[in-house]
């Protein structure tokens, strides 16, 4: 169950989560050119049901510095295609090989597997599109687009995704495996959060409050999805459970055991909420944000 706190931001998400969505749907209302089968699984992957966190944390991470989220709204898309590309393809049978996702079948599962991955691909350039375009400061823009690269390139989403599918049946240690969701999850949580403090045109000391935040708040994160793949609900998770442990893949809760990865995430947890504590009372709602994560279902 949540506890009180984190129930206290859940309406607030519900308020960021439609205005994603509206934008979302704008976003994707492609010309005549693009092809009715893109087009379709497209919006299929991107507009499914979901937590929208990430693009939540950009909204967020913006009011936390003292602006209102709704300059915020291209960026918090851009990051929101960046996560839907990446699922896409770490989807694909040659990467994690699922069926299912967001309770719903996978993208190459419902159209096929070249779609699939031209869908992916279309998704990275239009987040890349939404930020030129959308976000009027020019500076601000090409920070943005510089972040949102190296965020998807080589060296960290891109990169994570490699070192993760060479560490299956691995024999790994908990720090190299950190170092693989630094990259593969935590890194998409930190540009979020960057890019709020950014478009807010916050301090460097905030942005790295925010960065730092992020860091904890995505390897929480990892963790808990670990957990959840251990004895979550398939229904709530949305996705196949108990696949981890099938495929031989290594995992928190595989590596250090239930009770050691819970304490792990509840630790990351806090120190998250204390490197943000210097932002006051405007941070209140990312705390919340992250205890609601510690306590999720799905």
């Amino acid at each position: 169950m949540h506890d009180t706190v984190s129930d206290d931001i859940a309406p607030q998400l519900e308020q960021l989560r439609a205005e994603v969505d509206v934008s979302l749907d704008r976003y994707t209302q492609f010309n005549s050119d693009c092809p009715d089968k893109l087009r379709s699984a497209i919006r299929y992957s991107l507009l499914a049901p979901g937590k929208r966190l990430r693009p939540c944390l950009v909204l967020l991470a913006s009011e936390a510095c003292g602006q209102q989220y709704s300059p915020a709204l291209p960026a918090a898309c851009a990051v929101e295609m960046v996560h839907a590309y990446s699922l896409i393809h770490d989807d694909l049978p040659a990467m994690d090989d699922d069926d299912t996702r967001r309770g719903q079948p996978t993208c190459h599962k419902k159209f096929d597997e070249a779609t699939a991955i031209l869908a992916g691909d279309a998704l990275l350039a239009l987040a890349f599109q939404v930020v030129a375009q959308e976000v009027p400061s020019p500076p601000i823009s090409v920070r943005c687009l510089q972040e949102l690269a190296l965020t998807a390139g080589a060296c960290s989403l891109v990169g994570g995704q490699v070192a993760d599918l060479a560490a299956e049946f691995g024999d790994l240690d908990a720090e190299e495996l950190v170092a693989i969701h630094r990259r593969k999850t935590g890194a998409m949580f930190r540009v979020s959060l960057r890019l709020g403090g950014i478009i807010a045109d916050a301090s460097a000391e905030h942005i790295d409050a925010l960065d730092a935040y992020g860091e904890r708040l995505g390897l929480a994160f990892q963790i808990t999805d670990d957990l959840l793949d251990v004895d979550g609900d398939e229904a709530a998770v949305g996705k196949r459970v108990g696949k981890d442990a099938d495929q031989g893949k290594l995992t928190y809760p595989g590596l250090l055991g239930v009770v050691e990865s819970r304490n792990r995430a509840t630790t990351l947890i806090e120190e998250a909420c204390d490197v943000i504590s210097n932002l006051g009372k405007s941070a209140i709602p990312l705390t919340q944000l992250a205890r609601f994560v510690l306590a999720r279902n799905q």
